[in-house]
């Protein structure tokens, strides 16, 4: 079916990450993980591979890279990128265009006229920040579909709005993306 490029940044909603990885694989598609460094420190790119069947990503510039522009091949297969989760600091980074990992540059080379959808996973506090609104506020505007996080109870101990929204939600939005 399609070709799915899912960016993942570090969270404790991980783990829905790769449920919605699994899921979209069940689906169809072609489903390649981009993860960040630091996400890749709180699970194993392997996790992913093994959803998905397809190859995981964390760095440009590792020994297993594939040539000198992985970041504008990730780009090119994608036919609809997805962030998920997205946290603050990733949100804010693709915001202003800043490309300091594999995430966000492959984000930032896929191009404007496919569906990109973000996936924000965060504290409520931070959710609530004026500058996360400012950054997501700014995503939306430059064609970015938001799949707006949930509210409930989060693993630090607090309740509200900012918990990732389920699998299956996304999955909806992915396929309503893909239809459009």
């Amino acid at each position: 079916m399609s070709h799915i490029l899912l960016g993942v940044s570090a969270s404790v909603s991980l783990y829905k990450a790769c449920d919605l990885a699994s899921k979209l694989t069940q689906a169809g598609h072609s489903v390649r993980a981009v993860l960040t460094p630091r996400a890749a420190e709180l699970v194993s790119p392997q996790l992913f591979e093994a959803v998905s069947g397809e190859p995981a990503h964390t760095d440009e510039f590792d020994a297993t890279r594939r040539g000198a522009m992985d970041h504008i091949d990730l780009a090119r297969w994608a036919e609809v990128l997805v962030v998920a989760p997205a946290s603050a600091d990733l949100i804010g980074r693709l915001a202003n265009g800043l490309a300091g990992d594999l995430v966000a540059t492959a984000a930032l080379a896929v191009p404007a006229d496919r569906p990109r959808l973000l996936a924000p996973a965060m504290n409520p506090a931070m959710w609530a920040q004026p500058a996360v609104q400012r950054n997501v506020a700014r995503l939306v505007e430059d064609g970015w579909r938001l799949v707006e996080p949930g509210e409930g109870h989060h693993a630090c101990g607090d309740a509200g709005r900012g918990r990732l929204a389920e699998p299956a939600d996304i999955q909806r939005r992915v396929e309503e993306a893909l239809a459009s």
